[in-house]
């Protein structure tokens, strides 16, 4: 069993109220607009860091970090885009890409809007964490957790806080 912390869209901002939420995780995986190297390296030194980068991402995160994430864990097949949008509307490139990987789980950032949500049509399940920083039109900061065990998604978890 693997415990996940999942977050997106911190853009140079880290709480040390997410850190916290996330101090038991085996991983901790970043679905983008990650917005400074120092967020990057703060998560890696305490977990297994995984991330793509997103649209607001400079050079210094586009080069370590790829535009999307295929990974295994757990006998869980997982694909991880910034922008991807959601069950029933999604961009092209995360429509080709789930009928090409079978992922599933689909986990997707950019909007700073929390869903979990299940697509019957893939055979996946969706979560956008919503946004971890201040930057935006959202009013909470958001972030979720969870266990991954021999294919399935356990004991999910949402962390939110006021923005202001």
């Amino acid at each position: 069993m693997k415990k996940i912390g999942l977050l997106s869209d911190t853009h140079g901002m880290l709480l040390p109220s997410v850190l916290d939420f996330f101090k038991n995780c085996n991983e901790v995986w970043h679905a983008g607009d990650i917005g400074s190297i120092a967020v990057a390296n703060s998560l890696e030194t305490e977990h297994t860091f995984k991330a793509v980068y997103g649209n607001i991402d400079g050079y210094d995160i586009r080069s370590r970090y790829p535009e999307y994430l295929v990974i295994k864990i757990e006998r869980l097949k997982v694909l991880m885009i910034h922008i991807g949008g959601y069950p029933g509307k999604y961009t092209k490139q995360a429509k080709q890409l789930i009928e090409t990987e079978k992922p599933g789980l689909f986990i997707s950032g950019h909007s700073h809007i929390l869903k979990v949500m299940p697509d019957k049509k893939n055979g996946l399940l969706h979560i956008n964490p919503g946004s971890a920083g201040k930057q935006g039109l959202h009013q909470k900061i958001t972030c979720i957790r969870f266990n991954i065990n021999k294919g399935k998604i356990t004991e999910l978890e949402v962390f939110e806080k006021e923005r202001y």
